[in-house]
């Protein structure tokens, strides 16, 4: 017979690795959430204590990326906490009407223009909007490498160990 809640905590899990690539989902917490309900539904047996608590902080790790990846990576380029606060409001506005790609065309133009009315320096603002961008995408690609690990991880422990 099949475990209902089990099967719940595998597809939270892979939830948790499509929810990275797919706006307004939070690909890590889906991920830890499947884990802790699995963890429960075991009677606290499955995956181990090593295991549960390395899957965990991968999963808090991805949090963390996803909530700040993005901040981290303008600010690494130069932008002030003003700008990237406001491309991160007008990014997720346009994200919600034109998808993904209004997210970068979003957040790519408001540091642009926001950096250049602050400093007037085109190449700086550039740079800051650069990098702003490609911290989006590189945040996305860690959270997909997280979670891949974190339902591996939690596979393995599960079913071979």
């Amino acid at each position: 017979m099949v475990d209902v809640v089990a099967l719940l905590a595998l597809a939270l899990l892979v939830g948790g690795v499509v929810g990275t690539v797919v706006p307004l989902v939070p690909g890590g917490l889906l991920s830890v959430s499947g884990l802790l309900l699995y963890w429960w539904n075991s009677g606290f047996a499955e995956p181990g204590t090593v295991s549960l608590v390395v899957l965990t902080a991968l999963g808090v790790l991805t949090l963390l990326v996803e909530f700040f990846g993005g901040s981290i990576a303008a600010r690494a380029g130069g932008a002030s906490w003003t700008t990237t606060g406001a491309a991160a409001v007008v990014g997720i506005a346009l994200m919600i009407v034109t998808g993904p790609l209004g997210l970068l065309v979003g957040l790519f133009g408001t540091v642009f223009l926001l950096e250049y009315a602050r400093g007037g320096d085109v190449d700086g603002s550039t740079r800051s909007a650069f990098y702003a961008t490609v911290g989006i995408l590189a945040s996305t690609a860690t959270q997909v490498l997280l979670t891949t690990a974190i339902l591996f991880g939690f596979l393995v422990a599960v079913f071979v160990l």
